[in-house]
């Protein structure tokens, strides 16, 4: 495993475990979700870059643009979170009451 490829799989097992382990607040959740999707995307990049193929060129592209909706998805349940319950925190939430 070259040294390139040990970065993101580090970074991205990284992010994985903030998600798994680290759950009190929603925006510690979605940064980690963030982390996750940015190395998926340099790695992607890389990959595409490697191949020297135009046919992967817009499959980074397209993942960031995945990402970004994500991303603002999140921050939009986050505000509507925080006025409806007043804070953040995920044990606050109960899933199974509307």
């Amino acid at each position: 495993m070259t040294p390139v490829h040990f970065t993101f799989s580090t970074t991205f097992i990284l992010g994985l475990m903030g998600l798994a382990l680290h759950r009190t607040h929603l925006l510690s959740a979605l940064l980690c979700l963030e982390g996750m999707m940015l190395s998926l995307y340099m790695a992607l990049s890389l990959w595409t870059l490697q191949l020297s193929s135009i046919n992967f060129a817009p499959s980074p592209m397209l993942l960031l643009a995945f990402s970004a909706c994500e991303a603002s998805a999140g921050l939009a349940l986050l505000v509507a979170t925080s006025r409806t319950h007043g804070t953040d925190r995920l044990q606050a939430l109960n899933i199974l009451q509307c």
